[in-house]
């Protein structure tokens, strides 16, 4: 079985690329960094050629509204294109948990519009809605000189990367679901106490202050705004086990900040 993973050299993307080729899947990392593009279209027939399974973990180069949303409907259109052409027999997109309240957002207009064009696409599908990662709400808070950090105390419910990667592994080899599942991480906090815990963790000085009316991605978020809906899968890593991981691990050359990516 050949699966494709559309933004293959992406931090989700590259963790579910290594896992998939741990089990001895031949897999195929599509991106511009290998030659393809999904919002050209550049190598994309290729590339799906023989393809059982699409993975698209795409990100917009840009949050803006206009231009996230130029992107994904691009690149979603594309790629849907080319994965009927194929005959591709699952298509599984990564969105994110809150995508429906969050509408004032153009981001998340925008990751709506992808989901939308997916279900409307005919292709057996499965969405993945998973909730903010540890790793992005490092780097957001990390990111920026500002003596405070101003943030709302909206309650969340975050992930470790890898286990989203994991979950996407598996949604990926199960059969479609023809609907959205979210996954969670197993824990709850409100966002500017974990924020306050990532920043005394890495030594820095600044302080966190709440505030209610900052806008995330363009909209202001109310207190359940991020958090899944119903009965999400639950992944295992609990955040402190993380975090120290993470400073643990080496960092890179020339970047002493943990930064999205």
């Amino acid at each position: 079985m050949k699966i494709v993973v559309v933004g293959g050299s992406g931090r989700i993307g590259e963790k579910l690329v290594y896992n998939l080729r741990q089990d001895d899947y031949r897999v195929l990392e599509a991106s511009p960094s290998f030659g393809v593009n999904a919002v050209t279209g550049q190598g994309l027939e290729a590339a799906f050629d023989g393809a059982s399974v699409v993975v698209d973990v795409t990100q917009s180069p840009s949050l803006d509204g206009d231009a996230a949303m130029a992107f994904f409907e691009t690149a979603g259109r594309n790629i849907l294109a080319a994965g009927k052409a194929a005959g591709v027999r699952h298509h599984v997109a990564l969105s994110i948990v809150g995508t429906d309240r969050l509408q004032a957002s153009g981001y998340f207009r925008a990751k709506k519009r992808q989901e939308d064009l997916l279900k409307d696409s005919g292709l057996p599908f499965s969405i993945l809605r998973s909730t903010q990662f540890f790793e992005f709400i490092s780097g957001v808070v990390q990111d920026g000189s500002a003596r405070e950090v101003a943030l709302s105390s909206a309650r969340v419910q975050p992930i470790a990367a890898e286990d989203v990667a994991e979950t996407l592994a598996d949604i990926a080899l199960s059969d479609p679901l023809n609907g959205t599942v979210e996954v969670a991480g197993p824990e709850r906090f409100r966002l500017h106490e974990l924020a306050s815990e990532v920043l005394t963790a890495y030594e820095d000085p600044r302080r966190v202050t709440v505030d209610d009316d900052v806008p995330y991605f363009g909209a202001r978020l109310d207190e359940a705004s991020l958090l899944p809906d119903g009965f999400p899968r639950l992944a295992p890593t609990r955040f402190h086990d993380w975090l120290r991981a993470s400073l643990q691990a080496p960092v890179p050359a020339n970047n002493n900040r943990r930064k999205q990516g």
